[in-house]
């Protein structure tokens, strides 16, 4: 991912709430034969480390599995991302873009054992029911969450290096900003709220 300091996103909070906001990553690795490897993963925040640390899981027969906490690997968290048309600036010349917030965690994972393995998913059951009036809890089919978990594999990830950011138009003027959000939130074609409300919380 391109570099650029006025897009850097390096608050340790702010990486964290991305990562818990939005759990759906992308891992990132080779085979040892050199193959580029690829998979998705639900990640959480890693209750015992700080800031963008995560803990997840895959399907023990997952390729990505296969010498997992052998090499590197490469977490990619998506945030809120969306098409900008230049339509929204009113004001120019000016093209179209994208607006996103990512973050990158490269590092070596820790392959969890059994135990830790199923605290993980008990936790990432915990954490994605928690908004819902009556939680589910892994617990309440413990005899057979207990019989398919040997299925996968655990993991935490503590990031040797994270590249964030939040490419959220702060190379245009105030004005123009303001048009793009109010644009976001309700054009007919490329309404996209999740993405204004970003834009709002990054200039508020």
């Amino acid at each position: 991912m391109l570099e650029q300091p006025i897009y850097a996103l390096d608050d340790s909070d702010a990486l964290r709430g991305l990562v818990r906001d939005y759990g759906w990553a992308t891992l990132v690795t080779v085979s040892g034969e050199g193959e580029p490897l690829v998979t998705h993963v639900p990640v959480i925040p890693d209750p015992e480390s700080p800031g963008p640390a995560v803990v997840g899981h895959l399907a023990r027969t997952d390729p990505v599995a296969r010498g997992l906490g052998e090499r590197p690997v490469t977490l990619v968290v998506q945030g809120p991302h969306g098409y900008v048309s230049p339509s929204f600036y009113e004001a120019g010349p000016y093209v179209p873009t994208w607006n996103h917030v990512t973050v990158h965690l490269h590092g070596t994972p820790e392959v969890l054992g059994p135990e830790e393995t199923y605290a993980v998913l008990s936790t990432t059951v915990d954490h994605f029911e928690s908004a819902r009036p009556e939680p589910f809890r892994l617990a309440d089919v413990s005899e057979y969450s207990r019989r398919i978990a040997p299925g996968t594999t655990g993991f935490r990830l503590v990031p040797a290096r994270v590249v964030g950011k939040a490419k959220l138009s702060q190379d245009k003027p105030a004005e123009v900003v303001e048009r793009v959000i109010r644009a976001l939130d309700t054009d007919a074609v490329h309404r996209n709220p999740a993405l204004a409300a970003a834009m709002r919380a990054a200039f508020g």
